[in-house]
């Protein structure tokens, strides 16, 4: 069996938002593959603001995406040649595929693509039933620890994660506070997720409007955002906050390294925790957030949406919709 394949490959560093010359759009013949391996056909992929930062040559907690390599990212495909006895051809798997048509993978441990049910849409499956809701989920009630009646603040609250985050504390009985941008986002957490109160950071001024809101603090500070905004958050703490830093998205695509919060020493004051975490030291114990998540949904707890947009030529210009507030849900690509 033999296919064409086209990806993305990248050319050079991006210097803000991407552009599609930082890339090459080529093709390659897959003839065959190896035994052990695995040859998936890529249905849809993943956008998410942490790729823009593989692009860069800095150290992270994945290496950095090399110069002529296939650009990473998640999604979920059809297994459609298998020389691996644990997979099997029209298996449905999910993992790093890349910006391509065709996966080949090894299948060994930094490889492996995880089978799933082929019983909900893939959409879904890349949304609160994929990293996205496993980093929800454990990154409030493993971290945040949420209790009754306590404040939680969510910036990025429209985003694929923080909506997920902002719904998962009002299950657990919270008043939820929501940053978003723009009337439809904002207008979407308070009337379909149930969210509080919302700020709309692209119409108001969030340092202003944040104090008459939560007028008894904050005591979850889920933050997908970063830059001057902790900062500002961090005024507003109540004692034994629990700030999780989730991303920084306010600065993935500058090359300058943003300053830090100038009044760190009001955790001293307050008795209270920052801490950083990656989904990827949950992925182990994934099931009981994909149980949870399921009944949550399925109890119609949980909403979710996603922004979907068609061709593998259009993978760029996806990317940067992230950076832009133009993606509405989770980002996502249909090939």
């Amino acid at each position: 069996m033999s296919v064409t394949n086209q990806k993305w490959i990248l050319k050079e560093r991006p210097n803000g938002l991407v552009k599609k010359s930082d890339f090459d759009l080529i093709e390659e013949e897959i003839t065959d593959i190896k035994s052990g391996e695995i040859l998936v056909k890529n249905s849809y992929l993943s956008f998410d603001p942490t790729q823009r930062m593989w692009l860069t040559d800095l150290p992270g907690y994945l290496p950095p995406v090399q110069i002529d390599e296939v650009v990473r990212a998640g999604g979920v495909g059809e297994v459609v040649k298998s020389k691996n006895d644990d997979y099997k051809v029209g298996d449905l798997v999910m993992g790093l595929v890349g910006w391509q048509q065709y996966c080949v993978s090894s299948c060994k441990p930094e490889e492996r693509l995880r089978i799933v049910p082929n019983i909900v849409p893939m959409p879904t499956l890349l949304n609160v039933l994929g990293t996205t809701g496993i980093t929800a989920y454990y990154g409030l009630i493993e971290l945040g620890k949420p209790k009754k009646g306590e404040t939680v603040l969510i910036s990025g609250a429209a985003g694929a994660t923080g909506s997920v985050a902002a719904q998962i504390a009002k299950i657990h009985g919270c008043k939820v506070i929501g940053i978003a941008g723009g009337e439809k986002k904002c207008g979407w957490l308070k009337e379909e997720c149930g969210i509080d109160h919302v700020i709309d950071y692209k119409n108001s001024d969030v340092k202003v409007e944040l104090p008459k809101i939560a007028t008894e603090g904050i005591d979850i500070y889920f933050d997908n955002v970063g830059g001057p905004l902790l900062e500002d958050v961090i005024w507003y703490i109540n004692i034994n906050a629990r700030i999780l830093l989730c991303g920084a998205i306010s600065s993935y695509t500058s090359n300058d390294v943003s300053p830090g919060p100038m009044n760190l020493f009001n955790l001293i004051i307050k008795r209270a925790t920052m801490q950083g975490f990656l989904v990827l030291d949950y992925l182990p114990k994934a099931e009981n957030a994909i149980n949870d998540i399921s009944a949550w949904l399925m109890e119609g707890k949980l909403k979710h949406i996603e922004d979907i947009q068609e061709g593998l030529e259009n993978c760029p210009d996806t990317l940067n919709r992230l950076f832009t507030g133009k993606n509405y849900g989770k980002q996502l690509l249909k090939i």
